[in-house]
């Protein structure tokens, strides 16, 4: 079943017809030397950009750096707030979405500009690099990598190594919930908080079964399509997809992980893969609190001026982040 326009918000319907007029929007509609453009383009400051992906939030200072990764160097954005703090802040590490093709750190400015203005948090996100050129598993070696400069590099940052947090939406919200399984398996930086947006949880084929995937498969922003197009571009065709690093809600070990907030979307595909996630991690004896917001899309975070929920998921958020960042 598809969703009929009389059902969306003005904003939505808006947004919905953005996508669908626009090809390049879509990766099941690129072609390969489209999705190599797209890859290679930079989001620019301001302009339509911003009335698209929101501006940042006022009284952030934003810059970029670089890091040394095990396959070399990777840049990273960050976020931190301009007003003098006495004491270190809490470090959140963001993971962007894309469907692990797609995306920029940049894309999330508004969304780790928020972190950073009302948690009072340093904010670091990172550029992993992107399928079909790196595939699985280079993204989760990138993050993992920068977890760990982010903990070495705590004190330069203004942050405090006892309080990191990982975030992450779609694609990045995969990355997020896998790096806080393997920070725990490797005895890496201990995470002290999983912000999970729309998370992809399972790369299996059982997953294109889920309700909310056959009831949205011509999603908003994300349609089956594309879900099943950004799997093809990630993952090799011998990779085992029950793998915890690429499904983390098949991992046989969930105990011992951070406490979790996971926004879902009730117009999304992954919908039920977020739900199921967070039953998995509330029944291995993990804090989880879900919030799931009915009538929005996927993605619908990353478009604070036409979904109107993408204010109350922030403070929600940052609440979440609060309680057990401080």
């Amino acid at each position: 079943m598809t969703h009929s326009e009389t059902r969306l918000r003005p904003g939505i319907r808006a947004l919905d017809r953005l996508f669908k007029a626009a090809p390049s929007l879509s990766v099941a509609r690129m072609t390969p030397n489209q999705l190599a453009k797209v890859q290679a383009s930079v989001i620019p400051d301001g302009g339509p950009a911003a009335l698209v992906l929101g501006r940042p939030r006022k009284g952030v200072d934003i810059r970029t750096t670089t890091f040394v990764g095990r396959h070399g160097d990777l840049p990273l954005r960050i976020y931190t707030p301009e007003a003098w703090s006495r004491t270190s802040r809490p470090l959140v590490l963001n993971f962007h979405g894309g469907g692990f093709v797609l995306g920029s750190a940049r894309q999330g400015d508004w969304i780790c500009s928020t972190v950073a203005a009302d948690l009072d948090a340093v904010v670091v996100s990172v550029d992993y690099r992107l399928a079909p050129a790196h595939k699985y598993p280079a993204a989760v070696e990138d993050c993992y990598d920068a977890l760990l400069w982010t903990a070495a590099h705590a004190a330069d940052l203004g942050g405090d190594p006892a309080r990191i947090g990982v975030m992450g939406d779609s694609a990045g919200g995969n990355l997020a919930a896998v790096i806080s399984i393997v920070a725990r398996d490797e005895q890496g930086p201990a995470i002290g908080h999983q912000t999970l947006i729309y998370p992809a949880t399972d790369m299996t084929d059982a997953a294109l079964e889920d309700a909310s995937v056959v009831a949205n498969t011509r999603g908003i922003v994300l349609s089956n399509d594309d879900i099943q197009i950004f799997r093809d571009h990630y993952l090799d065709p011998t990779a085992d997809r029950t793998d915890h690093r690429l499904s983390p809600v098949r991992a046989t070990d969930l105990s011992g992980l951070p406490p979790a907030v996971v926004v879902v979307a009730g117009l999304d595909p992954l919908h039920d893969s977020g739900v199921r996630y967070a039953q998995a991690l509330a029944d291995a004896g993990n804090a989880v609190t879900v919030e799931d917001f009915h009538q929005m899309p996927h993605g619908f975070l990353s478009f604070p001026y036409f979904a109107h929920a993408a204010r109350p998921a922030m403070a929600a958020i940052v609440e979440s982040q609060r309680a057990a960042l401080g």
